[in-house]
């Protein structure tokens, strides 16, 4: 990959492109994201070699840039899922097209399953990945040589970048524009499109609360949600009783015969997948990481990390920078 580049009287260059039809997020989130900084220069690329790009919800996104007529740097390459990502089928002329790009591009990004044209062109080969939580096994199973990570909301080994699933990619293009000009311009941006900086967990714990919905409650549905978002609330079988209103004790059983666990397993749960995700990709400490996701402490951090997933917190650390390495 290239080193930093800039071009367009001083501006970075970021293209955005995938095959049709695309999921419209995949494409839209970024392009929102990268235009409230003046320092992009943001081109959606249509895969065909037209002007429009089709979108899985039947429209077309108008003013495409040819893919012939991008030349030159490239900053930043995304490559948007979809339907046309999960076919199975990758066209050879845009698959050499995506390598031939990303040979030019400083980093490649993919969003949801836009890692499997990453996959396609061999750029993740070696390489650890991630995709929406439902392609996972497929991701490894079709391109064995990819190393995929079902967890995190998005994962960078060294210049390629892979998102989860759909609003992924808002998170990953904030944390590239945190990358580029630091964390008060990208808190500018999230606070401009009202959402998280740093999200609090990993795409599993959301894979795995959207499978039990079919089956949960509507009461324990939204209390579910409102634990995602206050980790640093009182989250106590009495307190979560409270707010549904009902009993501690019918509470617990509730619990355990709709998410297969006690109230305390789950809230232990979704405050490490919150810390892995903050471990993952941020700079943040033990102490703060702590303090935002609910332990109270580090030594609490610890010792629920080692219930949860059979190691602490600092070994966990290490074990990521050791991968990042």
């Amino acid at each position: 990959m290239l080193t930093n580049h800039l071009e367009w009287w001083g501006m970075r260059k970021v293209i955005i492109s995938g095959p049709p039809p695309v999921q419209i997020l995949d494409v839209t989130g970024p392009l929102e994201v990268f235009s409230n900084v003046p320092d992009y220069r943001v081109e959606v690329v249509a895969s065909d070699g037209s002007d429009q790009l089709l979108t899985n919800r039947g429209l077309k996104l108008g003013g495409a840039v040819q893919r012939d007529s991008i030349s030159g740097h490239i900053d930043t390459l995304v490559i948007a899922g979809g339907d046309g990502a999960e076919s199975g089928e990758y066209n050879e002329d845009y698959v050499r097209w995506i390598s031939d790009a990303a040979g030019r591009s400083r980093r490649v990004a993919s969003i949801c399953t836009g890692a499997f044209l990453l996959a396609a062109a061999g750029l993740l080969d070696g390489k650890r990945a991630v995709t929406h939580w439902n392609f996972c096994d497929r991701l490894a199973k079709e391109f064995p040589k990819v190393n995929v990570f079902p967890n995190p909301i998005f994962l960078r080994d060294g210049s390629i970048y892979t998102s989860a699933g759909i609003t992924a990619g808002i998170d990953l293009s904030l944390a590239l524009v945190e990358e580029d000009h630091g964390h008060h311009t990208a808190l500018r941006v999230a606070r401009q499109l009202v959402m998280f900086l740093v999200r609090p967990g990993g795409q599993a714990q959301y894979s795995h609360m959207l499978s039990r919905q079919a089956t949960v409650s509507e009461p324990l549905r939204e209390l579910q949600v409102y634990m995602l978002e206050n980790l640093k609330a009182n989250l106590s079988v009495e307190a979560l009783a409270e707010r549904i209103g009902i009993s501690p004790r019918h509470f617990s059983r509730v619990c355990l015969r709709e998410m297969k666990m006690n109230p305390g397993q789950f809230v232990d749960r979704l405050r490490v997948e919150a810390a892995q995700q903050m471990i993952d990709s941020s700079s943040m400490g033990l102490k703060e990481i702590a303090d935002e996701c609910g332990f109270g402490s580090t030594d609490s951090m610890r010792r629920t990390f080692q219930r949860v997933i059979g190691i602490t917190a600092g070994e966990y650390t290490e074990r990521f920078k050791r991968m990042k390495a």
